[in-house]
């Protein structure tokens, strides 16, 4: 994408940011040997068409068609970039009320989404509604705080995965919020819900590790703060209590952040938590550069679709 076309789609905020607690002035002289960009949804909820003109601060903004080619003009500007999504696809339009979700996962099937993660509303036609739009969706489930072994889900749904882009191994896990007490059992039925912090530790360990990744994201269903119960499991308390995730991809609240916000993990180091509220309205965008000893520094915004 030309420059002036991305400042115009953009937001005018970003955030410049060396990742593993180098100063900024690191960034400016980094040599920016390759880039991966990191484009993301979340808790689209069954937003195909775009606002109407009526529908007050939302107007004329967002819809899938127009998510396509933004993001078919960024894949031009860089191949090397993942498309992801944090969940919540499902429910908030007729559009699911009538197909169940069939729509939902063609359309992201043709925009090629990479990876999503799941949402407490994907389980709203139940486990097995979810289970019967699966081969529509031609990307990864990836959930790795769910264990679905005694559901129709058990196989369907990878813990992690590895992408590859340019030599740089990108390593993506996925954790989803508490159902009990949110979602009526009988929707969710046998899924388990494991704790985030124990699961995170261990994905980490594994895609740092033994898979060797050299960008380590999450995609979170956990909601990014909660102001009123400070000590609930969020992105901003997952970040600092592990170590070595790079970027968390929220969903769940709705936030709207004009640029992803920079934490610091267990070690002091610095993550990047980033969320772009909801309904498709706008679409989060994060660059990482990597130098030739991998080392990175990112550059994100959320784009106004």
């Amino acid at each position: 994408m030309k420059r002036r076309d991305f400042i115009q789609q953009s937001v005018a905020a970003t955030t410049l940011v060396t990742l593993g607690g180098f100063g900024l002035q690191s960034f400016n002289a980094a040599p920016r040997t390759k880039q991966i960009t990191i484009l993301h949804t979340n808790d689209v909820h069954s937003h195909i068409d775009a606002f109407g003109p009526e529908d007050g601060r939302n107007a004329n903004l967002g819809g899938v068609a127009r998510r396509a080619s933004l993001v078919e003009r960024i894949r031009k500007e860089n191949p090397n970039t993942l498309l992801l999504d944090a969940g919540d696809i499902f429910q908030g339009t007729p559009y699911f009320n009538y197909y169940g979700g069939e729509l939902e996962f063609k359309l992201m099937s043709k925009l090629k989404y990479d990876a999503a993660t799941i949402g407490n509303h994907d389980f709203d036609n139940g486990i097995d509604g979810l289970y019967a739009q699966l081969p529509h969706a031609k990307f990864d489930f990836i959930s790795s705080n769910y264990d679905f072994k005694n559901t129709v889900l058990d196989t369907h749904v990878k813990p992690y995965k590895v992408y590859h882009k340019d030599g740089i191994k990108i390593g993506i896990f996925g954790l989803g919020i508490k159902l009990e007490g949110l979602v009526d059992k009988k929707m969710y039925k046998e899924t388990v819900h494991l704790d985030a912090i124990e699961t995170t530790q261990e994905m980490t360990r594994i895609l740092k590790t033994e898979e060797h990744c050299d960008l380590i994201i999450c995609l979170s269903h956990m909601g990014y703060y909660y102001k009123n119960s400070p000590n609930k499991i969020s992105d901003l308390n997952l970040a600092k209590s592990t170590k070595d995730i790079d970027l968390i991809i929220g969903g769940h609240t709705h936030t709207f952040l004009p640029k992803p916000t920079v934490a610091q993990n267990s070690e002091g180091k610095n993550v990047l938590v980033n969320q772009v509220g909801c309904f498709g309205i706008n679409l989060g965008r994060i660059d990482f550069y990597f130098d030739n000893d991998k080392n990175k520094t990112a550059n994100g915004t959320s784009i106004i679709v």
